[in-house]
């Protein structure tokens, strides 16, 4: 394992990753920066907690259902999804660790 730094709404994180997966985690964390900029950009949601928690359920919805309803997993097998949604958790929680007191992303589905 080795540590990823990356920057995610100006905040810095180091994640563990295997090197054969750092590509596609840093494309993670480009999607998730996107996505939570443009959630935050709309002004409906404040505070960066509710941002990443709709961020990650509206990229884990749309992992699930894809832009073909008929094709609900876009061809992937649930162990790539389970994978990616525990990249995006862990992502999520380590934004919401740096806040006391707040719960983690499992803690607020599980």
């Amino acid at each position: 394992m080795e540590a990823l730094d990356v920057k995610i709404m100006g905040r810095e994180f180091k994640i563990a990753c295997k090197p054969e997966e750092r590509a596609a985690l840093q494309q993670a964390v480009n999607i998730v920066e996107t996505r939570m900029s443009t959630i935050r950009d709309t002004g409906k949601v404040v505070g960066l907690d509710k941002i990443a928690v709709m961020a990650a359920l509206q990229i884990a919805h749309e992992s699930l259902v894809g832009s073909n309803p008929s094709n609900p997993v876009l061809g992937l097998d649930i162990e790539t999804i389970e994978r990616k949604i525990k990249t995006i958790e862990q992502i999520a929680d380590a934004g919401l660790e740096d806040q006391s007191g707040k719960p983690k992303i499992a803690d607020l589905f599980g």
